[in-house]
């Protein structure tokens, strides 16, 4: 698998392309995403969320318009996608596919791996394809996704991170801003992150 990694826009929000046997994934393509992926995609079969927040989201539609493919988005963050109070000139999108909770897809014999750990928000996952884990804004190195914004729940992040301790193997980790990091090293800090919150 090969993994191309772009920031993008104020926030530096990591856009990612996973390609595997010549098929590419998009995942999280945020603010200006959509020329940065059109310049590094040759056969893209889909469009993967993280979570709904504008900053992952804002190439959605014209993404799917200009690619054709579908996009698949966790259900509890669908309304996030038209939600434009934070961000008035946010482009709404709308999914094709609505994941709900833990649930693995089939793409001509590449899997993907939603995960939910809400917290950050309702919908909140993570998308695992072959050896990569792509966090969105629920496990950072050495950090977590806040839980004080509207939507967000302490309680449910506490659980998430309870969810993540029992993970019994290691992958990668690329996450929704800054550096990799991996499940093993990320497991080390749950406990402390649960007692923060």
């Amino acid at each position: 698998m090969q993994i191309k990694k772009q920031p993008m826009g104020p926030y530096q929000t990591n856009c990612y392309i996973a390609t595997v046997d010549g098929k590419d994934f998009i995942i999280d393509p945020g603010v200006g995403a959509t020329g940065w992926v059109l310049n590094n995609v040759t056969n893209p079969v889909a469009i993967l969320n993280t979570h709904g927040h504008f900053d992952h989201v804002w190439s959605n539609s014209e993404l799917q318009e200009k690619l054709g493919v579908k996009l698949y988005t966790p259900k509890g963050d669908i309304p996030l996608l038209q939600d434009n109070t934070w961000m008035p000139d946010l482009p709404p999108s709308t999914p094709d596919v609505a994941i709900e909770g833990d649930e693995e897809l089939d793409f001509d014999g590449t899997k993907v791996k939603f995960t939910h750990f809400p917290g950050h928000c309702p919908g909140c996952s993570t998308i695992e394809i072959e050896h990569a884990m792509f966090s969105g804004d629920f496990i950072f190195q050495r950090s977590i996704g806040r839980t004080d914004f509207p939507y967000s729940s302490p309680e449910d992040m506490k659980k998430s991170l309870e969810k993540f301790k029992q993970i019994p193997y290691d992958k990668t980790v690329y996450p929704g801003h800054g550096e990799n990091t991996s499940i093993k090293q990320e497991q080390q800090y749950a406990d402390y992150w649960i007692n923060q919150l």
